[in-house]
């Protein structure tokens, strides 16, 4: 550890070790927050809950966790929808939405190796995005299903593998996958839900003679087992009793929406809320499983209307640490998700799609989700006012082991500030730098990005329109100088890590809002601080609150940082990292896959292509969850959404 590193980690872990319930670590962007958070939960040796604000992010973290720690069980949870279209009905034009999802077997796989980890061993670190505070099975009941077996024990087969397939394991007689099973003969097969090999287990007679791992794809055997603990294929699983006093539960909540409905004329919702029910207490009874099911967790779990829904954080342990990695996005995220979910539910339980008990499928609201926060840390480099009240202690890290100093502030006048943008940027380029440019609306940033290309500078703009691996492309041709100017959004805040960046000029920096906040400042600010000559250029007739605080905090960093640098002889080094993107080899992977000249060039792309296409993706999705490489993962998920949605517009 270096700079102020170890200091950092020494309070934060002597706060948990005193017993304060939150703390906040801010650190400036480059001085390795993300080390920090490794040491602190090698220090305190407890399971530890990394929730971000996005599927990206948790990906990032994890990959880089792994490496922190190889031998624990570092889990990746995010939801493991490749494509979700929600349940919901839309009154005023009487059109229901049917629930349409494409489901990624992988990270399906991950969410049930995080369960079991956490049922099995402390040494675990989760690193989640904030869905997991969504709705899961009972940790109970799902343990309940465990199976435990042992090489020479009584067992007889025919009830094991009705064990099996209350476990939600599927039984088929061709190939194995995972979450099936197969009968040949007094052998039993099966790919648990959370791994890659298959078990083998042989009965002579009613004694298990033999339990093998086997890839089940060539049929090497890989190794013997004395025992092996077979988990569900669902966390949502109901123990028999359970589930028939559920149903009669959901029977009788149904007549009393129908009585209710009856009593205000509503015929049609009564009518298709009866067939619907009935439908899926038939399967619930026959097949312990129907389509919706979590739609009914409440009384197939036993639970009070209204109560709080099981999620990831009641398979921890009481003594559970929770991280909060950029806190200031993931603290709203978290506030905003339970009112956005009641919403669309209200509307399907007052017309009759679905029973009141829906309701209580749901995340958790914000004040559920704080009472299930033993001890948390909160890591940003632009801490919310939230998280500065709730913190008994606020850590700063504000050195850098590189020694770099936070970019030097100038305001210009509005007035000819596109002119005198264009001078910086010619200079930025003579030192064979990179500009990052921020305007408040996408039509700026095009427009400016034509104008800058007219005069002959190599520009590309960036927002929320560009695909997403297109904006990997952008980023990277942009290190490697394809591009010299990138002009953005929002998007040149969080997360952008571009060493070769020396100037980010921010135009109608005056203009208080959202995107002119103290803290959006402060981050867009932080791009120029991985490059030894980093300058920030705003652009404003006045210096307003925001602006005054942003550059009184990024002045207060590079002063204490230059005074480190001083007594202790450290000469600044700028950042070198490797250019590798993960658009590279996704798209040498896939060009052979395509007959088309430019891949992102979509209009060119029949449906037979692009189908082709999300086929190819789809294969390398897998692959890459297989390898943990998570960030990739997210990145070719997010593509194939995309191509989904071009499919449905040819075709439409």
């Amino acid at each position: 550890m270096m700079g102020d590193q170890p200091r950092a980690v020494e309070s934060l872990v002597g706060g948990l070790k005193k017993g304060l319930r939150f703390q906040t670590l801010m650190g400036v962007t480059g001085s390795g927050k993300t080390f920090n958070m490794a040491n602190v939960i090698e220090l305190v040796q407890r399971p530890t809950l990394v929730m971000t604000p996005n599927k990206t992010l948790a990906a990032q973290l994890a990959t880089e966790l792994r490496e922190f720690f190889p031998e624990n069980a570092v889990e990746y949870f995010v939801s493991y929808y490749d494509y979700y279209q929600p349940e919901a009905y839309i009154p005023r034009t009487d059109t229901y939405i049917e629930k349409e999802t494409s489901i990624n077997d992988e990270i399906d796989k991950l969410r049930h190796s995080a369960t079991r980890s956490l049922l099995t061993r402390r040494d675990v670190i989760i690193v989640a995005s904030v869905s997991c505070i969504y709705g899961l099975g009972s940790p109970e009941d799902y343990y309940s299903f465990v199976a435990e077996v042992r090489k020479g024990e009584i067992r007889d087969r025919q009830r094991f593998v009705r064990q099996l397939v209350e476990m939600q394991y599927e039984r088929t007689n061709m190939d194995l996958s995972r979450a099936y099973f197969r009968v040949r003969g007094d052998v039993v097969e099966l790919v648990p839900a959370y791994d890659d090999v298959a078990i083998r287990i042989e009965f002579w007679g009613d004694e298990i003679e033999r339990i093998v791992e086997l890839d089940y794809v060539t049929g090497e055997i890989l190794s013997e087992r004395d025992s092996v603990a077979i988990y569900p294929a669902r966390h949502f699983v109901t123990p028999r009793d359970k589930l028939t006093k559920g149903v009669r539960r959901i029977k009788r909540e149904l007549q009393q929406q129908l009585e209710f409905f009856g009593q205000q004329g509503k015929l049609l919702e009564a009518q298709r809320l009866e067939q619907r029910t009935n439908h899926d207490t038939e399967m619930l009874l026959q097949a312990g499983y129907c389509a919706g099911v979590e739609n009914y967790s409440g009384p197939l779990g036993g639970r009070e209307h209204g109560s709080a829904p099981w999620t990831l954080l009641d398979y921890f342990p009481d003594d559970f640490l929770v991280i909060l990695d950029e806190s200031h996005q993931t603290i709203p995220q978290l506030r905003a998700m339970y009112k956005g979910d009641k919403s669309r539910k209200s509307t399907l339980v007052e017309y009759g799609w679905r029973l009141p008990s829906a309701l209580d499928n749901r995340p958790l609201n914000f004040d559920e989700f704080w009472e299930r926060v033993n001890q948390g840390v909160f890591v940003s480099a632009t801490p919310a006012e939230f998280e500065l009240q709730e913190s008994a202690e606020v850590v700063e890290q504000v050195i850098r082991p590189t020694g770099l100093l936070d970019p030097v502030v100038e305001i210009h006048p509005i007035q000819g500030q596109v002119d005198d943008l264009v001078q910086r940027i010619k200079e930025s380029i003579a030192s064979d730098s990179r500009c990052l440019v921020t305007t408040l609306t996408k039509k700026m940033a095009e427009e400016l990005s034509d104008y800058l290309l007219e005069i002959g500078i190599s520009t590309h703009y960036l927002h929320s329109e560009i695909h997403t691996l297109e904006r990997g492309e952008i980023l990277r041709d942009l290190r490697l100088g394809v591009y010299d100017v990138v002009v953005g959004i929002n998007l040149l805040r969080e997360g952008l890590d571009l060493p070769e960046v020396n100037l980010v000029a921010i135009l109608d920096a005056d203009k208080e809002g959202y995107l002119r906040s103290a803290g959006s400042l402060i981050q867009t600010m932080g791009r120029a601080a991985r490059h030894v000559d980093g300058k920030v250029v705003m652009y404003a007739d006045v210096v307003t609150r925001s602006m005054k605080t942003a550059i009184d905090e990024t002045q207060r960093r590079r002063t204490i940082q230059a005074q480190h640098n001083h007594d202790n002889g450290i000469v600044p080094v700028g950042i070198r990292k490797e250019i590798r993107d993960l658009t590279d080899r996704i798209i040498t992977e896939t060009q052979d896959s395509v007959e088309t000249s430019d891949r992102f060039e979509r209009s060119r792309l029949s449906a037979t292509d692009a189908k082709r296409l999300i086929v190819d993706l789809e294969k390398q999705m897998k692959q890459s969850a297989k390898k943990m490489e998570f960030e990739r993962a997210a990145m070719l998920r997010d593509e194939i959404v995309e191509l989904r949605h071009l499919v449905s517009i040819i075709n439409a």
